[in-house]
């Protein structure tokens, strides 16, 4: 029918995915002693194969920021408060930073709760975040020790070793918070991704 919109271009309007392939099943809803500040490029917002949202959906301590595009010139930036909430430590995860070892973790949880800022978007976009917002760039770094490749084949990577965002963070809450947090995050993720190359043609 004219005008009207094929089942198949439907999309679940919480997990973003098409109909018949929806996720909200999987997704946890972890109260975590971390906290989650995900600071997002404006053009992720809208990309289906964004995978910032989920973090967003599963985590109650969590919080976006949306920044770049046309208004980027004109917005004023983030504050250090607006990133970090009163009471936690805020660290930016960046592949330049410290690397989050046994010691280091075990350093981090015996203080104040952490806030754990994480950019999204290109692998450029991220880059630039991480330097030209000036509460971000005054943070301590951290970066995951090396681990498994990526599982995210939704998008070409520039960098071999590179993750996307919902993987490094569940990698992060991981080591912080338990294993067990890890698997229960990545098990959206990872549907996520079978069902969409199933979308398209591809099977695992």
């Amino acid at each position: 029918m004219g005008g009207s919109r094929s089942h198949n271009s439907v999309r679940c309007a919480w997990c973003r995915m098409l109909a018949g392939h929806c996720i909200c099943d999987l997704i946890p809803r972890l109260s975590l002693r971390t906290h989650l500040t995900l600071v997002m490029h404006q053009r992720e917002w809208t990309k289906t194969t964004n995978t910032g949202h989920l973090a967003l959906r599963s985590l109650s301590r969590s919080s976006l920021f949306l920044w770049g595009g046309e208004e980027a010139a004109t917005e004023a930036p983030p504050t250090p408060e607006a990133l970090v909430p009163p009471g936690t430590v805020g660290y930016v995860l960046a592949p330049s930073g410290q690397p989050l070892t046994p010691e280091r973790v075990e350093i981090l949880n015996a203080g104040p709760p952490v806030t754990i800022v994480a950019t999204d978007g290109s692998w450029r976009q991220a880059t630039k975040m991480l330097r030209r917002i000036p509460a971000i760039a005054a943070l301590p770094r951290l970066a995951l020790p090396p681990g498994a490749l990526s599982n995210y084949q939704l998008r070409a990577e520039p960098h071999p070793e590179g993750l996307a965002t919902f993987e490094a963070i569940a990698r992060t809450l991981g080591l912080l918070e338990g294993d067990d947090v890890r698997v229960a995050l990545e098990r959206p993720f990872l549907a996520m991704v079978t069902r969409t190359l199933a979308t398209r043609g591809i099977h695992e």
